[in-house]
């Protein structure tokens, strides 16, 4: 079976798919508009299709417009490598592109701003979302609370398919830490931007590093907002406490959940929250807001604690509560990983997808 990807290579989501489904067997080509920061995809069953020389960056409704110069490309892509089935990953400009080229069967997977944030823009904004789901042979989400916001845009079936671990790789394991024996470790895995509120992280460990010299701050991923969160610790006068590592490769990221004790998501909002799971996967405590994605995981307090949005002293105390019960943290942890067994297997993601792929390619194939 051949599927071509029509996604950004610089997401590990897209890397973790395309590998995943190159591992069972699957040919997979890659469609993106961005290009990725190293070269993951160098395995004998994934083609490279397209990457642009300069990555298109923005938005708006008229950066959007901007990518539609990739349909011809995407045509020339598709008849080349004559894939079964077409997968655009984010509803909005690969589903625009991928709606546009009129293949078929179609899959679009929302994951998250794409069905979120992007239709409340403007009538234009949701027009453009409503044709392009309207465009496509299966819609999928990785959470209900996705799911919830595509019916709010059109009624029509979608496919809920979490977006899992591998629990063979994400899971408890002795590794070298970058920290000393005694640290307790708390530590977020997020891009360095605003919606993602690594400020509130930052003061809420500013006021717990004044009370325990043995807690440290990893912060792991990049972003816009780097500057401005490195000189906010500095500000604090806890930079020596706090570590940036910058963007990480999927396949190192279990060894740095395994560094932690605790790790903290505490989004402004969220579709569903890969980190997290990942985290819990490793048996790790989580500290999540109680917002969209996150508390549909976090079901209760056994497997993970939740705070409010923004709010830095509840932060702080919660994060607190953990330091000083060390036993609470690690029982959090154990029940966390059960958790995830139950409910996120990765296995069970990847054969569910591929068995969307195989129905639509012989629905199609017997049409034709």
């Amino acid at each position: 079976m051949k599927i071509l990807l029509l996604s950004d290579t610089n997401s590990e989501h897209t890397e973790k798919w395309a590998l995943g489904l190159a591992e069972r067997g699957i040919t997979v080509g890659l469609f993106s508009f961005h290009r990725a920061n190293y070269s993951w995809y160098n395995h004998k069953n994934i083609q490279l299709l397209y990457q642009p020389e300069k990555d298109i960056n923005g938005g708006n409704i008229f950066i959007k417009i901007a990518y539609l110069q990739n349909v011809l490309s995407l045509r020339k892509a598709i008849k080349e490598f004559k894939p079964d089935v077409l997968h655009a990953h984010y509803a909005t400009s690969y589903g625009l592109v991928g709606a546009l080229c009129r293949f078929h069967p179609f899959i679009i997977s929302c994951w998250g701003t794409d069905v979120m944030k992007f239709p409340q823009k403007n009538f234009i904004a949701k027009t453009i979302l409503q044709f392009n789901l309207n465009s496509a042979d299966l819609i999928c989400a990785t959470s209900n609370t996705i799911k919830e916001y595509i019916h709010k845009v059109l009624v029509k079936p979608v496919t809920v398919i979490p977006f899992g671990v591998d629990t063979h790789v994400f899971k408890p394991k002795e590794i070298k830490s970058l920290f000393s024996e005694n640290c307790f470790v708390i530590g977020s895995i997020k891009p360095l931007e605003k919606l993602y509120n690594n400020d509130i992280l930052i003061r809420s460990f500013a006021m717990l590093e004044k009370k325990y010299d043995h807690i440290r701050l990893l912060i792991i991923g990049d972003g816009s907002e780097g500057g401005a969160l490195k000189k906010l610790c500095n500000d604090l006068n806890i930079s020596d406490k706090v570590r940036f590592t910058g963007r990480i490769p999927f396949n190192e990221i279990s060894n740095y959940f395994n560094m932690l004790n605790v790790l903290a998501n505490l989004s402004v909002y969220e579709s569903f929250g890969v980190s997290v799971i990942e985290a819990m996967a490793c048996g790790k405590a989580v500290v999540v807001t109680n917002v969209g994605g996150l508390k549909e995981i976090v079901v209760n307090d056994e497997i993970g604690l939740k705070v409010n949005v923004g709010n830095v002293e509840q932060t702080s105390e919660v994060l607190e509560s953990l330091v000083l019960n060390s036993q609470l943290c690690k029982t959090i942890g154990i029940k966390a990983r059960e958790h995830v067994l139950k409910n996120y297997n990765w296995e069970n993601n990847l054969l569910q997808m591929i068995s969307e792929y195989n129905k639509l390619a012989v629905d199609f194939k017997s049409h034709k």
